[in-house]
């Protein structure tokens, strides 16, 4: 298991709008590309707020970017 049980889309969804890059969801979200890194890799999990903020970025609900992997 990733470092956080919070799973995401990001990089599938980052993909399928063009190859969105990393800084533009970053600059689009008002985080760092580093945070964005993280979010990808699973190692850190969004606040509500910028869980909302990528969500809305994609045009989609918070539930379909991300999502709770229990054990």
């Amino acid at each position: 298991m990733n470092g956080t049980p919070i799973a995401n889309d990001i990089r599938r969804l980052r993909i399928e709008r063009g190859d969105m890059t990393q800084q533009a969801l970053a600059d689009a979200c008002g985080v760092t590309r580093q945070t964005i890194i993280a979010l990808e890799a699973g190692r850190y999990a969004p606040s509500l707020e910028l869980a909302f903020r990528i969500a809305r970025t994609f045009g989609m609900g918070v539930e379909e970017v991300f999502r709770w992997e229990m054990q």
